[in-house]
């Protein structure tokens, strides 16, 4: 299937990440000139000489993500060189397991500012260009919990339910402009973050990282964790030509792991 979306710009947040890595490569199979964006510079250079190894058209920004004053002449920079942003993906890292309580205003901004005020305004100052090319993808990154909170993850259950609300109240609002903006739900992919969950769930509980894995395993249908490539394809799905009539829907890659409706 042709996804009709060669030549066209990504900016892919979190590029130097398992998520956004793959993610980048699957859309740079597919003919898209893909800008990846982290603060990890060694992790993204790797990526990009990897992609680029394989004869792939990728760049890489060193971009710390919650430093809203440098936005606007990033995006600049990117617009004078390529034209504009025609696909968005908001990926970004996740904060530390945490409860619900007690932990502070400062906290909570700390975390907001990386995980929900950065997407948006980065979107915000994409959205212009696209919405005068009467086109354009803006693919947004959650968690499972979202649609079912897990245990010790509020901050991450909290503030990607934030992502969630805005994302849906966006597509009504630029859908007639071409525009898509989408959520996509990740299960339990084999990434370091999934990794580390795991590494902080054992000390919690007092077992092995494998116990905990194969407790984790257990727990999703088709048994076993996801490959962030599989994760990748539905991403790539999204930003294509052929998915114009998806908007404002959340995509589950989850393996079956969350049970409700």
């Amino acid at each position: 299937m042709d996804l009709g979306i060669s030549k066209k710009v990504a900016l892919v947040l979190g590029g130097a990440g398992g998520l956004g890595s793959a993610i980048a490569a699957a859309l740079a199979r597919e003919g898209a000139t893909v800008v990846l964006a982290d603060r990890d510079e060694e992790g993204l250079r790797a990526v990009e000489e990897r992609l680029v190894g394989l004869k792939l058209d990728c760049q890489s920004e060193v971009w710390d993500l919650a430093n809203l004053d440098i936005i606007d002449a990033k995006i600049s920079a990117l617009e004078s060189r390529l034209g504009g942003v025609d696909i968005l993906v908001n990926n970004t890292g996740g904060p530390p397991p945490s409860v619900s309580y007690g932990l502070g205003a400062t906290v909570w901004r700390e975390h907001f500012e990386k995980m929900v005020q950065a997407p948006i305004a980065i979107t915000d100052r994409v959205l212009p260009g696209m919405r005068a090319k009467r086109w354009g993808r803006i693919i947004t990154s959650a968690s499972s919990g979202v649609v079912a909170p897990i245990p010790n993850l509020a901050v991450s259950n909290s503030l990607r339910s934030a992502l969630v609300g805005w994302s849906k109240s966006l597509a009504r609002e630029v859908a007639a402009d071409g525009v898509t903006a989408n959520i996509v739900v990740p299960g339990r992919i084999a990434t370091d973050r999934i990794k580390f969950l795991d590494e902080q769930k054992a000390k919690r509980e007092g077992t092995t990282v494998d116990a905990i894995s194969a407790q984790s395993t257990d727990s999703i249908p088709v048994g076993r964790y996801g490959r962030p490539e599989e994760y990748a394809d539905m991403v790539a799905f999204l930003a294509s030509e052929r998915a114009s009539y998806v908007t404002g829907s959340i995509l589950r890659v989850d393996g079956g792991l969350i049970a409700s409706v």
